[in-house]
């Protein structure tokens, strides 16, 4: 492929996968505010019904995303990033009207069950880049997403502070309605139907593709870096107004502590992506999966807001670590199955989506905020022992 239609591949992909999680970081860590307007319910309720608008979106996203791998198989990636960016576009606008806590969890539900624009835009890219530049590529398209999730949260906060919840949802409608136009005109891609291998399941393909219990230790690993951090996403501004004495600034402050991780991992990403193509994703993995579990154990100490910021600062290190090389591991992979495995490592990482929002309410509800942290820390732990064990089988 040219290296012009390569650059401007990346560029519209990299714009996609930042609004995408543009839309999702502007409006999650005010969930439960929004909820709170729509139905002024008690906090351990609105804690649950927080955790479960969360998670519905990821449970309906594994359910239905080795459907859609097989379909980007046999029709292509960038087909896939269309489907996904002009369904989200729809339903987020919807949310923007809704009416009432049960409105908003449905139209999640739809939007899961059609996301995956940055799984597919990471599989065309993947496939597109060459092994020795691999890691470099996806680490700088990995910092699309997590642009989006650094000034989303930042943004969302203003605009929920001065203007209400229900603008952000307006505006993300029509960015992922531009996308939608941006990838059909300018995305190229040069896909050649898989037919060789297109009846194989999940088990089947898995079996077929070298070292295959170490891809799946790369594919829990996805599912365990979602445990971890989304034991707080939803509920971040509840922990944040429990922290702080008044009412008053509460979204704004919400917005700076969510923002905090993506700042350190915009920095160093693509850093970490030269390392990736230098030393190979295990090493920077396992970095990444101790320099967490380090800095969540003394944020379940922390009792100031900026003391957590600056501790969820020290995990968005740890983030730009663990993002390029899990998705440099699993394109070693033949191409003809990029579509099913990236697809079935979205499933294993919406199921940690899944999780982790139901654990972080339960810790919070049974043993207060801050076991939320150390139960996240238990999480990178685990993922640490089951990638070291199935690395020395690789």
């Amino acid at each position: 492929m040219a290296k012009r239609t390569f650059k401007i591949n990346l560029i519209v992909l990299w714009i996609g996968c930042f609004i995408t999680n543009l839309g999702n970081s502007m409006t999650m860590p005010f969930l439960p505010l929004f909820f709170r307007q729509l139905d002024p319910v008690n906090t351990k309720t609105l804690t649950l019904l927080s955790g479960i608008a969360f998670s519905i979106t990821f449970l309906a996203k594994a359910i239905v995303s080795p459907f859609w791998g097989r379909l980007s198989d046999k029709k292509g990636r960038k087909l896939m990033c269309i489907r996904a960016s002009g369904v989200m576009a729809l339903t987020i606008t919807t949310i923007g009207f809704a009416g009432s806590i049960w409105q908003v969890i449905v139209l999640r539900a739809i939007q899961g069950a059609f996301s995956g624009y940055i799984n597919n835009a990471t599989a065309l890219l993947a496939g597109i880049t060459s092994e020795d530049h691999r890691g470099h590529a996806l680490g700088m398209l990995a910092t699309g997403g997590v642009s989006g999730t650094l000034v989303g949260p930042l943004i969302g906060g203003v605009i929920a502070e001065f203007w209400g919840y229900r603008l952000s949802f307006y505006i993300i409608g029509f960015c992922m309605f531009a996308i939608t136009i941006l990838t059909l005109i300018f995305v190229k891609e040069n896909f050649h139907a898989n037919t060789s291998s297109k009846q194989l399941g999940i088990l089947q393909t898995i079996k077929s593709i070298p070292h295959p219990k170490y891809i799946l230790a790369i594919m829990i690993t996805t599912m365990f870096i979602q445990v971890a951090v989304t034991t707080i996403t939803p509920i971040i501004s509840l922990i944040i107004g429990h922290m702080m004495t008044s009412s008053s600034g509460v979204s704004l402050m919400s917005g700076i502590v969510a923002a905090a991780p993506g700042i350190a991992t915009l920095i160093v990403a693509e850093r970490f992506g030269r390392l990736i193509d230098h030393v190979g994703p295990y090493k920077v993995l396992i970095f990444g999966l101790i320099f967490a579990m380090i800095c969540f154990i003394p944020m379940g100490f922390a009792r100031s807001v900026w003391l957590l910021a600056f501790l969820r600062f020290l995990v968005g290190i740890s983030d730009a670590a663990l993002l390029p090389s899990v998705q440099t591991a699993m394109a070693q992979v033949p191409k003809e199955i990029y579509g099913r495995v990236f697809s079935y490592s979205q499933s294993f990482e919406a199921s940690g989506d899944i999780v982790g929002p139901m654990l972080g309410s339960f810790f919070a509800n049974q043993f207060g905020y801050s076991s939320i942290f150390f139960a996240a820390a238990a999480v990178m732990l685990l993922n640490f022992v089951i990638v070291r064990a199935n690395r020395r089988q690789a």
